[in-house]
């Protein structure tokens, strides 16, 4: 099978080459929100969508009346139109939302698909219109390079490079399933009872970040005063996000190494932290205790744990299985009994049939690893939402009939 990887190192990039790649990311932003914004006018016109080729054969003519645009190399600005192509088919499709304008400073990056030479025996890699560049060589690239994108983050400069290569079919070396129930006071409950306590790397900074910010604010804006009090929140932004990318890494890659299915709750986690400031003439309930949620589940990266999970576990044979979120802390796991009476608090269980206790979590994974053998098994939907009911409903046991037995038969 073919595999697909990634392998992102920091460039060491001189002045005049760093100069060079902020016009290279100027000019492929440029030509991005360009065809944004053609598009946008043909669609009020009511035309049709414009494709990638046609949108690339006015490339001569915007060079020609943005003549500073010939100074950045013709795959950067080609694979920006490809980008937004992109965009819009997502949006299509219904998997983003509507492509956004991009501002100067986030997302700087370009990309090359070719002509680009990786020395790594001498930690250099050569791109176009730019030469050789030194990188911090910390690991073997694998694979054929395919395409390599330079990227800025927190004032250093990143070169991805995407390789393909032949693997054999994994086979999963673990043999067992678990559920997986996330949560903000545990971020991640397995149904074998144990869990993962959380990270929140935003949390633990926030009191500095915004005294750097607070410190920005008050500095003349554009001043070198100010660019000193920019770096140094950037800097503090960088040291949240590499803790948490290396939270997730680490946590995603212990349960992905130790079973072979995994299932998780399918959370709509853009839904779960939609702010509830409502309108002026509409204002939101619990404003405050909404948006500290809100920033609590953001600080988790449930998302990005996912995506972690889900190509780690492809990588060694086993396989995810999402299934719906719906009433899992509420469902008994001994009865099946549902009720909102059976949470009797964040952390505890009690089931109001049977008298089933347990941590409201470890019921929430259990309750996820069962729909996820339903869904591996028969492809249902496993939620469970047919036996909700707020009391047992009494009935009189009756002894199945031949005429009961034959019609399930045939049925």
């Amino acid at each position: 099978m073919k595999r697909l990887q990634a392998f992102k190192f920091e460039l060491m990039p001189d002045g005049e080459q760093e100069r060079d790649m902020r016009r290279f990311a100027g000019a492929r932003r440029f030509v991005y929100n360009k065809a944004l914004d053609i598009q946008k006018a043909n669609f009020e016109a009511g035309g049709k969508f414009i494709s990638y080729v046609d949108m690339a054969n006015r490339l001569p003519e915007w060079k020609e009346k943005f003549p500073w645009l010939k100074e950045s190399p013709s795959q950067a600005l080609q694979q920006s139109l490809k980008d937004a192509e992109r965009a819009f088919k997502n949006f299509f499709e219904k998997r983003a939302g509507y492509p956004r304008f991009k501002k100067r400073g986030t997302g700087d990056s370009f990309r090359f698909p070719q002509g680009f030479d990786v020395d790594q025996n001498n930690s250099r890699i050569k791109f176009p219109k730019l030469g050789w560049i030194r990188y911090r060589n910390s690991r073997d690239i694998l694979g054929t390079a395919k395409n390599i994108t330079i990227s800025q983050s927190g004032g250093k400069w990143f070169a991805s490079i995407q390789t393909e290569r032949e693997v054999k079919q994994p086979i999963p070396a673990a043999t067992s399933a678990v559920g997986i129930d996330m949560g903000i006071v545990r971020f991640a409950t397995l149904s074998d009872g144990s869990f993962i306590e959380p990270l929140s790397s935003f949390k633990k900074h926030e009191v500095r970040l915004r005294k750097a910010q607070r410190k920005m604010s008050r500095k003349k804006k554009f001043s070198k005063n100010w660019h000193k009090a920019k770096r140094r929140v950037q800097k503090i932004h960088t040291r949240i996000s590499n803790a948490r990318k290396d939270f997730l890494h680490k946590a995603s890659t212990e349960i992905s190494k130790n079973h072979a299915m995994v299932a998780v709750e399918d959370l709509q986690v853009g839904n779960m932290s939609r702010s509830s400031k409502g309108t002026a003439d509409a204002p939101g309930k619990n404003v405050a205790a909404k948006s500290g949620l809100n920033k609590a589940i953001l600080d988790q990266g449930w998302f990005e744990f996912r995506r972690q999970l889900e190509y780690k576990l492809n990588w060694n044979g086993g396989i995810l299985v999402p299934v719906p979120a719906h009433y899992t802390s509420q469902t008994c796991p001994a009865c099946g009994h549902v009720a909102n009476e059976n949470r009797q608090t964040q952390a505890r269980f009690e089931c109001v049939d049977c008298g089933h206790e347990e941590n409201a979590d470890v019921v929430g994974a259990m309750n996820v690893l069962a729909r996820g053998h339903r869904v591996a098994a028969c492809g249902e939907d496993g939620s469970g939402l047919a036996r909700k009911r707020k009391t047992k409903p009494a009935s009189v046991k009756q002894e199945p009939t031949e005429v009961t037995i034959r019609e399930v038969a045939h049925a």
